[in-house]
């Protein structure tokens, strides 16, 4: 019987994506899923397999084609590229979330789930899927989903996702090379718990059409 032999890297490398899906804490909100660094490994497991373009190197892990397409519509949505940034699609926030559905069943059904609900409606209210819509009708939905006040049995489970989508959306910016740049992060520190600060929330959020 021959042997497997193993390289330290890759036993390193179960061991992380191990306690990566162990350390997964699925909030209500989707605030801190995962701690900063453990995060940052998560956007280095993704540059691993493509680069962070978006570009048709990148096979989703999870969702399928049209899911991950929507995610990354959503996502360039919530934090747009501007005159001093790079945004969330450049980021690789559908990459980092695509990678984390592949770790938890529970995160995976929220986003598949609240993507369906997202093309249901869309469809519901103008006849087309969400990447299909035009932009002003694709704002014109999250607009309605992005605030408490709108919620009614009908946006209830809109609310909840988009909820969700945004929380992670700017976590995964903010946790990438991109967006701790555009932080002005200095050194390497490891921070034992991760919260997005709000002024920087507020800033992504005042750059996308929702604002």
């Amino acid at each position: 019987m021959s042997s497997v032999n193993l390289s330290t890297h890759d036993v390193s490398r179960r061991d992380l994506l191990r306690a990566i899906g162990g350390s997964m804490v699925l909030t209500a909100s989707g605030v801190g899923v995962l701690t900063p660094a453990l995060a940052q490994h998560v956007h280095r497991e993704v540059a691993d397999a493509k680069s962070l373009s978006g570009g048709p190197d990148y096979q989703p892990k999870t969702l399928t084609k049209h899911e991950f397409e929507t995610l990354q519509k959503l996502s360039d949505i919530i934090v747009p590229a501007d005159e001093h940034s790079k945004g969330a699609l450049e980021a690789g926030a559908a990459e980092y979330i695509d990678f984390m559905c592949g770790r938890s069943p529970e995160l995976a059904q929220i986003f598949t789930g609240g993507l369906a609900w997202l093309d249901v409606d869309m469809n519901r209210r103008f006849s087309a899927a969400f990447l299909d819509a035009k932009p002003e009708q694709q704002t014109a939905l999250l607009d309605i989903i992005a605030y408490r006040k709108n919620e009614s049995p009908e946006t209830a489970p809109g609310i909840y996702f988009f909820t969700w989508a945004r929380n992670m959306v700017v976590d995964a910016y903010y946790t990438s090379p991109v967006g701790i740049a555009d932080l002005g992060f200095m050194g390497n520190t490891v921070l034992s718990t991760f919260s997005v600060p709000q002024e920087a929330i507020e800033y992504a959020l005042k750059r996308s059409p929702l604002a």
